[in-house]
């Protein structure tokens, strides 16, 4: 969840490095760090300290260092507090060798009290210091460069992008990458290195990948790759058609409300695409018609808000396709029994495609040559290149760290692709599809609408009164459940008020028991008659206890505005899209709170974008 950057070439690194971790930030911003080797004697200079890279970039104004060979480094803390110490870079004994690392070196214990036991002095809490100094003793015990780096990386367990330089080899960089993304930008002699193509996205199309398992040797002008046994690899040069787009905030104060009023506009552009490939669209899943009408399962993987979206998608799959649906959560998935099914595929939902829990349930699940698909926002992603298929959404680039209109697109792109399968399988007609399509156009339509209607109320009275409180409930039936969790999950992330999600036929077995008129609780409606009913009774079991309700309704459900104290009123439309069209105006509610409460909205502490460790 970390981002590393590095710059060898014609250029000083400093300003390319800096402009790298700032795209990047958004992996993790506990501290920040840049080293570089001194052009004039070759020294390792560098700054680093706690906090955002705002606070890096002021001490490095006051303290200027500059190379033609520099690395960068913003943290999410795995191990340490967020001090200058635990700040990457991270040195040997003697500040010669210079690391920065994403991920988690797992024998990390063992390897420091090995090193403590042969002498070495360590400064940090980090487990990133052990490679520093494991790299300084292996350098001793080898005759060449090569050899130690191979006995670095054969000695490093867990998962792992590292850039390293060395004073001794003032014009080189050493990269490892190990179940972490890390790729190499080719310039005209210069290279730029980073966890994710849009450090130097606009810089260079020419991209290199590090496989698995691998390490790189590269100057500004040639690059050496070899697996971990000293094996030189061909090296794969991809064009990379992406280009840093400077995103501002449009009049927005924060990054998350420009991107709630982008979700239209999002769920348009997804839907057009997945229109635009209707007919190859089996050829982009690595999927076949035949396999797609002989499918007895789906099955869907995802962490966060990427696993509720596919919640909701469970929904789609089994009422729309008439096939059985199940959502497994990433980070558990590798720790159940699993039983392989020949006639399903495995749909990996993530949107940065790196998400590191899901990637390595999709590694699982391709060792078994089941076919998988990847769900993601990013073409260039880990995901997309290791799946058998893929499905883009077009929500373009998410900047803050709590997902809006990825979710949305998900959603979208989920609910399209289910009919797109019953389509196939000849469940329903082509006007059908069609009309599909139409009615997600409406339901974005009603999203955006829904926003505008309420906006004021919230604004000026909704927002302040529910900043006051300090937890609550959230319930749902059927398919508005794993909405309640979504929403609860946002009132977490951004505003810090702990918040749980019930199914709301669950509330008297145990729940219940936290109701009281300090107890807020949010209920999200169903079209259905039935469980329209059965979330009334409900609310009236919260009402007789003293409980305070938050119902977002459809048109023609009086009993249960008449039941709650605030009640947001939507449109009646299709029943599976009632989350989709609630989802704006409970961003939009939630957001407010936040700010009223002053939240760091668009990077909440302890929180980082791309979750790129297990």
């Amino acid at each position: 969840m970390c981002s590393v950057v590095g710059y060898v070439g014609k250029n000083y690194s400093k300003s390319n490095v800096l402009e790298g971790l700032s795209r990047l930030e958004y992996r993790g911003y506990d501290s920040a760090g840049f080293a570089c080797i001194n052009p004039k004697d070759h020294r390792i200079l560098y700054a680093k300290t706690p906090g955002r890279l705002h606070n890096l970039v002021s001490q490095l104004e006051h303290t200027p260092i500059d190379g033609f060979l520099g690395i960068g480094h913003t943290r999410w803390s795995t191990h340490g507090l967020s001090t200058s110490a635990n700040a990457h870079p991270q040195f040997d004994c003697e500040n010669t060798i210079s690391v920065v690392h994403n991920g988690i070196i797992e024998n990390h214990h063992v390897l420091r009290k090995t090193l403590v036991e042969s002498g070495h002095v360590f400064h940090s809490q980090t487990d990133t210091e052990c490679i520093a100094h494991l790299f300084e003793s292996v350098l001793k015990s080898h005759d060449t460069f090569k050899a130690a780096v191979i006995d670095l990386a054969n000695n490093l367990e867990g998962a792992y992008a590292i850039i390293a330089i060395v004073q001794e080899q003032p014009d080189s960089m050493v990269l490892l990458r190990r179940r972490s993304p890390l790729c190499i930008g080719i310039g005209e002699d210069e290279m730029f290195v980073a966890s994710d193509v849009l450090a130097f996205a606009g810089k260079t199309k020419k991209v290199v990948f590090l496989p698995d398992e691998s390490f790189a040797l590269i100057k500004k002008d040639t690059i050496e790759l070899y697996d971990f046994k000293g094996n030189a690899l061909p090296l794969s040069v991809q064009e990379v058609a992406i280009d840093w787009k400077e995103s501002e905030k449009k009049g927005h104060e924060h990054y998350m409300l420009k991107e709630i009023y982008e979700q239209k506009n999002a769920i348009y552009a997804t839907l057009t695409y997945l229109h635009s490939i209707t007919n190859r669209i089996w050829d982009h899943m690595g999927l076949s018609a035949d396999h797609v009408k002989s499918l007895d399962k789906i099955n869907m993987i995802g962490c966060g808000t990427s696993w509720h979206a596919a919640r909701i998608a469970q929904f789609f799959f089994e009422q729309i396709c008439m096939l059985p649906a199940r959502v497994h959560l990433a980070s558990e998935f590798r720790y159940m029994p699993f039983f392989s099914e020949r006639n399903s595929i495995f749909i990996a939902v993530s949107q940065s495609g790196e998400t590191a829990d899901t990637l390595e349930a999709l590694r699982l699940v391709n060792s078994i040559e089941l076919p998988t698909v990847a769900l993601t926002n990013v073409p260039s992603s880990t995901m997309v290149r290791e799946a058998d298929g893929f499905l883009l959404t077009q929500a373009g680039q998410e900047i803050a760290v709590a997902s809006t209109k990825a979710f949305t697109t998900q959603i979208a792109a989920l609910y399209w692709l289910a009919h797109r399968m019953a389509r196939e399988r000849g469940i329903i007609s082509a006007a059908q599809m069609e009309s599909a399509e139409e009615d997600l156009f409406i339901t974005a339509e009603v999203l955006e609408n829904s926003i505008e209607n309420y906006k004021r109320d919230i604004q000026t009275t909704l927002a302040k009164k529910y900043a006051r409180y300090k937890k609550a409930i959230f319930l749902g039936r059927h398919i508005s459940y794993p909405f309640a969790l979504e929403a609860a999950l946002k009132l977490k992330e951004i505003s810090y008020i702990f918040a749980q999600a019930y199914p709301a036929g669950e509330l008297k077995h145990g729940p219940l028991a936290l109701v009281d008129d300090t107890m807020p609780v949010f209920i999200f409606s169903h079209q259905d008659p039935i469980i329209y009913q059965k979330l009334v009774s409900n609310a009236q079991e919260i009402k007789s206890r003293g409980g305070h309700i938050i119902a977002f309704v459809f048109e023609g459900q009086p009993e249960l505005v008449a039941l709650a104290d605030t009640a947001f009123i939507f449109p009646k439309l299709k029943p599976l899209l009632g989350p989709l069209a609630m989802t704006g105006l409970m961003q939009f509610l939630i957001y407010q709170i936040a700010k009223e409460l002053d939240c760091p909205i668009d990077k909440p502490r302890n929180l980082a974008k791309s979750v790129t460790v297990e």
